[in-house]
């Protein structure tokens, strides 16, 4: 008789924080990039 062995999972699940963390850094540099662009085009304006 053989003993059941156990699969890995088919689909290994990456971490959730490593993408979340991408998303808001990106998220954050984006609305940077954008505050700084009007306070400029305001102050020169």
């Amino acid at each position: 008789m053989s003993a059941n062995r156990k699969r890995p999972p088919a689909l290994k699940q990456k971490p959730k924080e490593e993408v979340n963390r991408k998303a808001l850094l990106w998220i954050v540099s984006a609305f940077i990039v954008v505050v700084l662009a009007v306070s400029l085009l305001l102050i020169f304006g």
